[in-house]
């Protein structure tokens, strides 16, 4: 996630979400396993994530996301010049998860807005500070 003074995505020269006063621009990838329960968690944390000017969080100051998907958060480089993308999951796991995190953060009142699951996407932000943050919401141990 990064902070942002606004931010906007674009598919086809279309303009598919945005925000435009300062809030969180998130890049959600999904893993194999991925959950549910996680998806909620990522969406608490992120609402209330004191992470805004005056340690406010969006839930403090009713500021809003900008949640976008992003397999390429799961690339591995390690080996050769071509990254992997086996870690990602496959679509029908991964888009009904973004679904939940966004769907959560509106439960919770934030306002949200979205890229679009798939698409090539433009992503254009001002990044606030700059403050950039990898949160991983661990599976729940057994």
């Amino acid at each position: 996630m990064q902070r942002v003074l606004e931010a906007r995505v674009v598919v086809d020269g279309e303009t598919v979400g945005a925000i435009g006063r300062p809030g969180l621009a998130v890049l959600v990838g999904v893993t194999h396993g991925d959950t549910h329960d996680q998806a909620r968690a990522l969406a608490a944390k992120l609402h209330t994530l004191r992470i805004l000017d005056s340690e406010k969080s969006c839930a403090d100051v009713d500021a809003p996301l900008l949640v976008v998907s992003q397999f390429t958060l799961y690339a591995d480089t390690g080996k050769g010049r071509r990254p992997s993308w086996n870690a990602a999951a496959p679509a029908g796991i991964a888009e009904p998860l973004v679904d939940a995190v966004i769907a959560e953060l509106r439960a919770r009142g934030a306002t949200v807005a979205s890229g679009r699951f798939g698409a090539h996407m433009h992503l254009h932000l001002l990044n606030d500070g700059p403050v950039t943050l990898v949160i991983d919401i661990e599976p729940p141990s057994v």
